[in-house]
């Protein structure tokens, strides 16, 4: 007789299978719940590198087919987090081994103790990057693209005012992605959606102001100005000055010896 977890969809086509209490639920779902379970145990260190997962206690655990298990074991390996070996089971992998550029690695990471670190690592790499980008967006851009930027910068002003985050982060993530295309660089383009992360992961892990300085929408602004204006060197600064603002603010909402304590930080900034 078929084990419980066993007697779930084998397949992966993402059919309706039966859970314990009877409902239903998908195969896709199943993936779905087990990487969200996995991927932050895994970045937290819950499972430390060299710790060896085995497939039969994962279905077990997370009531879940052994299917399940090697497709989501197949992601997660496919992020650099673990790997499978026959006869050995799924290692966790060290750190300097992740794909680290993964947007669900940096997802994954900001929602763990890991933030801080992650945070300053993220805006580092945005400081070395973003301000160059601006500048080949001020030389290479198109009429289309220079009034995307615009667009959104314009965006960003609109809903800069009234606690609107989650309509300011739209505009924002567009007005970066827009710039790191523009640069005609397409190296810089695909680091859209680490951007991206690490802009939603301060809006949802609370690393903002409840409304954004207006000095950086401004900044955002005279970006986009710059660049309509073919104007480099403009361009390159200001978006520097974005950068090394954001990093200012992770000092305030995000003390380097605050770990653990960031909410209350944040909670405190965001009052003055």
């Amino acid at each position: 007789m078929a084990s419980q977890a066993d007697s779930r969809d084998e397949t992966g086509t993402g059919a309706v299978t039966a859970g314990p209490s009877g409902a239903g639920r998908t195969s896709a779902g199943l993936h779905a719940r087990l990487l969200a379970a996995l991927g932050p145990a895994i970045t937290a260190g819950e499972h430390p590198p060299g710790t060896v997962l085995r497939t039969d206690e994962l279905a077990e655990r997370y009531e879940v087919s052994r299917t399940v298990v090697r497709e989501a074991v197949r992601v997660l390996e496919s992020m650099r987090l673990v790997e499978s070996r026959r006869r050995v089971g799924v290692t966790v992998l060290p750190l300097d081994e992740w794909n680290v550029y993964d947007p669900q690695v940096i997802t994954w990471r900001l929602a763990g103790s890991d933030r801080p670190r992650q945070l300053r690592s993220l805006t580092t790499l945005r400081s070395g990057v973003e301000p160059v980008a601006a500048r080949l967006a001020a030389e290479h851009a198109t009429p289309e693209q220079a009034a995307a930027v615009t667009e959104h910068a314009l965006g960003m002003v609109a809903t800069s005012r009234g606690g609107r985050l989650e309509e300011y982060l739209v505009h924002d993530i567009a007005f970066h992605r827009a710039v790191l295309c523009a640069s005609g660089n397409e190296m810089f383009a695909r680091l859209g959606e680490v951007v991206a992360a690490v802009l939603t992961g301060r809006t949802h892990h609370d690393v903002m102001f409840s409304d954004p300085r207006q000095k950086a929408v401004t900044l955002h602004v005279q970006v986009a100005e710059a660049i309509r204006e073919r104007d480099g060197e403009r361009a390159e600064a200001a978006m520097r000055t974005i950068t090394v603002d954001a990093m200012a603010e992770l000092d305030v909402l995000v003390p380097q010896n605050g770990e653990g304590g960031e909410q209350s930080d944040a909670s405190a900034a965001r009052q003055r």
